[in-house]
């Protein structure tokens, strides 16, 4: 937790949790005396809090390579705890890149897992949310992380869309099975023939993610970032529009009112805080990254996202699950050198 506002609504944020979750205890991780006076003003989570004091926070520009050398971070020590096992899972707001890093780097990626992969949950017009992944981890991808990611995602989508199986789609130029890159169609062949607890359908559109006819997307972390981006910025693009539209005349303002509710709706489906708290899967632990600029609704939010995979036990789900992915797209096994 570094910075005042950053304490005040992440502490905000977990005594909203601990009222979800009565049972969870929380170790946070900062600059003790920031922590505390924070602290103060949440008496409801005092005795089920231990403050770990630290002496560095990891900036928000700094890259990865610099980042994991402050073994004193908030960040670093927070990971730790939960390689060490006194911490069931790590929540951070702070730098995304040195937050895979370190937790990459700490945790090492499961059996039979080549990369961790980002994964978030994202609005749609169905009845759920939908997964996806990879939001930027990994910018190039083989067909054999693509189906590692869709194991992944759907054990994920059961969990926290309560689904027994998932609705699994690759993103796409097209749904035609010619359609995209030699990697893609291989990831596709292979899900189509391996038996497990999602239903592969095929290819999906970037016009289509938030349709809501599926429940787990899946691509490469470029592509993937690049939709997410463009999602949120037509989401900031209408809502923007819709409030200079509302306020151009008198005659709109009074349209605003009669509208009102309907605004209300909009605009809470489309808050990232409601849907916030993406997911590092892969990793022997769980790690989620709340949004830097997420209020105390979103913290929890993110926290609650923690819970559920801890109860759950999300990293036993994903080893069950690939265990049923054939061997070639499994990691290949390290061999030993021979003995002289």
């Amino acid at each position: 937790m570094g910075g005042d506002e950053g304490v005040r609504v992440m502490m905000a944020g977990v005594a909203l949790a601990r009222r979800r979750h009565e049972g969870l205890r929380f170790i946070l991780f900062g600059d003790e005396a920031r922590l505390k006076a924070a602290l103060d003003r949440h008496p409801n989570l005092r005795a089920a809090s231990e403050i770990v004091h630290a002496d560095s926070v990891v900036d928000g520009s700094e890259k990865p390579s610099v980042a994991i050398r402050k073994k004193n971070s908030s960040m670093a020590k927070a990971i730790a705890a939960v390689k060490s096992g006194d911490a069931g899972a790590a929540v951070s707001s702070g730098n995304t890149g040195a937050l895979m890093a370190m937790a990459k780097l700490a945790l090492r990626t499961m059996p039979g897992i080549d990369r961790p992969a980002l994964a978030a949950m994202l609005p749609t017009l169905g009845d759920n949310d939908v997964v996806m992944l990879d939001l930027g981890a990994n910018p190039e991808c083989d067909a054999r992380n693509l189906v590692q990611f869709s194991v992944m995602g759907a054990a994920y989508a059961r969990i926290a869309l309560d689904l027994e199986q998932p609705r699994v789609r690759l993103l796409n130029i097209g749904t035609e099975d010619l359609k995209g890159t030699d990697e893609i169609r291989d990831a596709a062949a292979i899900l189509r023939a391996t038996v497990l607890p999602l239903r592969f359908d095929g290819f999906t559109e970037g016009d289509k993610i938030a349709s809501g006819e599926c429940d787990v997307i899946v691509c490469d972390g470029f592509s993937g970032n690049v939709a997410l981006k463009t999602a949120e910025g037509t989401a900031r693009f209408v809502t923007d529009v819709l409030r200079r539209a509302f306020t151009s005349s008198i005659r709109s303002k009074l349209g605003f009112l009669i509208s009102k509710p309907a605004m209300h709706l909009l605009k809470h489906h489309l808050d990232p805080n409601n849907h916030n708290g993406a997911v590092f899967l892969g990793l022997n632990g769980v790690v989620v990254k709340s949004h830097g600029s997420a209020n105390d609704t979103g913290v929890a939010n993110a926290v609650h996202v923690a819970a559920r995979l801890l109860e759950e036990d999300i990293t036993r789900r994903i080893a069950a699950d690939m265990a049923n992915v054939p061997a070639f797209a499994r990691p290949a096994p390290m061999l030993e050198p021979a003995a002289k």
